[in-house]
């Protein structure tokens, strides 16, 4: 019972580095375009490959 007295601070503090680190991402702007990301990762942004000369 006594490894409670390490385990209950040690979980709060993980919880609270873990409510930083996302009230963090919040105010730097990390959720602001959740639709952007995924049409980019389909977007077919390349060129058309060059056909090769005709060899005569």
């Amino acid at each position: 019972m006594e490894i409670l007295v390490f385990l209950v601070p040690l979980a709060l503090m993980l919880g609270g580095a873990g409510l930083v680190a996302f009230l963090w991402s919040l105010k730097s702007g990390q959720y602001d375009d959740l639709d952007g990301a995924a049409w980019r990762a389909i977007a077919d942004d390349d060129p058309p490959p060059q056909e090769a000369p005709a060899k005569r």
